[in-house]
């Protein structure tokens, strides 16, 4: 009986009739359950037409009776490994959420303005580590984090690209531009000028005396001729030697290219004979637009069998490399002493180049101006003039004479006058001190 109440209270829970049909059946007919017609009063058969509980609301229906339980995980789902796995995966994703950020905020500030307010200059050593660049520039206000200027440099693989050098950085450069400058190199240019007409001893002067320019001196002065004249550019760090060695391969090369290019029946044999002649030329005017007449006229006298009497000549052999000094005339003794460089006194050219001639004196002899003049002088302004015959000459040589009596006299008129004017401002100033003695009394 237990049992057939636990089923008639299960189908009243779904909803269903708790009589059997054939039960309902056997009501209808007026039997019981075992076969016989029942007895019962009207009341209990309308019971028997019972179909379940009273009907739900539209809401009640909708709504489960019970909430079904979870399911139960899987002995899988349980293992170690699959928990160390899952645990490794999200570490992993977390991670790369997490560089990814750090990359992109990085990027914004590696790319982003700078710092610097004012134009800076500094200097980076050869050998200089990146990590010592990254905190020089820090330092110095240039970039706002050497971190990530490290990193930067580090993620564009650049780090063994950065060159020493000098370089200026503009304000408010970003630590690209920074680093994109010291890569290219591209740092402060500085000069040094060799002016044409120098011996081998005073352009050695010169380089010695920049105060750029590292590096010692070499102990043996270049021979003369052997550096070619001009101005030469380097960033801080390169040696006094770079810039001698890169005098001597300039002067071999274009001295290879003017003499391929020399005209026909020059009187001179070799590349050093073109060098001597033009340093004689180069020391005989400043002028560029006279060299290809002066040298005309050492060319045609070399033609003729003539003496070249040049007065540079005479100097160098009589004082060498070192020069004449600016306030010593030359004297006749000078031209009367034998040297073997005085080309009053020897034949041909002398033994060595003068001094070192610029490339337009060395074009001006391998391609003289076809002329008939065998002498020139002075003109008084800076040039000459020139004749063919010794009387026309010794014609100009005369009005030089007159011009340069004229000028030293003019010199010596000013010279008077500025010490003169020198010598009232110190009586003025004389003046000016007794009054304030008298007025301090």
């Amino acid at each position: 009986m237990a049992d057939y109440a636990d089923s008639r209270q299960v189908k009243r829970r779904h909803g269903v009739s708790e009589h059997d049909p054939n039960d309902l059946q056997q009501a209808a007919s007026g039997k019981g359950i075992f076969g016989r017609r029942s007895e019962a009063p009207m009341a209990s058969r309308d019971a028997v037409y019972d179909t379940g509980p009273a009907p739900r609301s539209p809401e009640e229906v909708l709504q489960p009776r019970e909430v079904p339980l979870p399911p139960k995980r899987s002995r899988q789902a349980r293992n170690r490994f699959v928990v160390f796995l899952n645990f490794c995966m999200s570490l992993l994703v977390f991670t790369f959420l997490a560089a990814g950020a750090a990359f992109y905020f990085g990027k914004l500030r590696f790319e982003e303005e700078g710092p610097l307010q004012r134009a800076k200059t500094i200097v980076i050593e050869e050998g200089t580590s990146l990590s010592a660049i990254s905190a020089t520039l820090e330092s110095q206000g240039i970039i706002s984090s050497d971190f990530i200027f490290t990193q930067g440099v580090k993620a564009t693989r650049n780090t063994a690209s950065l060159k020493a050098g000098e370089y200026a950085f503009k304000p408010g450069m970003s630590m690209r531009n920074v680093m994109d400058t010291i890569v290219s190199g591209k740092g402060i240019i500085h000069k040094v000028t060799i002016p044409e007409g120098l011996t081998s001893f005073q352009a050695l002067q010169r380089i010695a005396e920049h105060p750029v320019l590292e590096g010692g001196m070499p102990d043996d002065v270049p021979e003369e001729g052997s550096l070619l004249p001009d101005t030469y550019p380097f960033q801080r760090g390169t040696t006094r030697q770079e810039i001698i060695d890169q005098m001597k391969r300039q002067q071999t090369r274009q001295l290879a290219e003017i003499w391929e290019r020399r005209i026909e029946g020059l009187p001179i044999k070799t590349p050093e004979e073109l060098v001597i002649l033009a340093s004689i030329v180069e020391k005989e005017t400043a002028k560029a637009d006279e060299r290809p007449r002066v040298a005309s006229v050492f060319i045609n006298r070399l033609n003729k069998g003539m003496r070249l009497q040049s007065d540079p000549t005479i100097i160098y052999g009589l004082f060498g490399g070192q020069g004449k000094p600016k306030d010593r005339p030359i004297f006749q003794s000078d031209i009367d002493r034998e040297t073997p460089y005085n080309t009053y006194l020897i034949n041909g050219l002398p033994p060595t180049p003068i001094a070192n001639p610029g490339r337009a004196a060395m074009e001006a002899v391998a391609n003289p101006s076809r002329t008939e003049d065998l002498y020139f002088v002075a003109d008084g302004t800076g040039g000459h003039v020139f004749a063919a015959t010794l009387d026309e000459h010794n014609q100009n040589v005369t009005r030089w004479r007159s011009i340069e009596k004229r000028l030293k006299e003019e010199a010596a008129k000013a010279a008077a006058a500025k010490e003169a004017e020198g010598a009232a401002e110190k009586a003025s100033a004389a003046e000016g001190t007794a009054d304030t003695a008298t007025q301090t009394q």
